[in-house]
């Protein structure tokens, strides 16, 4: 069974960095051939992916966080991290780690919560 953990979340004040990471475990098929992303979901709003990277290493990310969050992964320990920098109170929210193997088959993490406040 695929699961997914991450850590990192905590308080932090604006302007500050957290870095999240995601571990995999249970997986069959080797994870560089696997996407994966990392979603939040703020209190009252709709889950929003906020960076990807592909199984070639391409990344995405939703314009609120581009020059301040970066996301990459180290596939020899299943590990995809969210590195976020300038943090500001608009990103609080829960973080989701997401594995999509491509084939229809996606997984979540339990999500860790980050806040932003002075």
């Amino acid at each position: 069974q695929v699961q997914l953990v991450e850590s990192g979340g905590g308080l932090v004040q604006p302007g500050g960095s957290l870095r999240l990471s995601c571990a995999a475990s249970g997986i069959f098929s080797d994870i560089n051939t696997m996407a994966m992303g990392w979603y939040r979901q703020a209190p009252g709003k709709q889950r929003e992916l906020v960076a990807a990277i592909t199984s070639g290493d391409r990344t995405n990310y939703v314009d609120s966080v581009k020059g301040r969050f970066t996301i990459s992964r180290n596939n020899a320990k299943n590990t995809v991290y969210l590195q976020m920098n300038s943090l500001k109170p608009e990103d609080v929210a829960v973080y989701y780690c997401e594995l999509d193997d491509g084939y229809g088959h996606r997984w979540w993490g339990q999500g860790t919560q980050v806040t932003v406040s002075s």
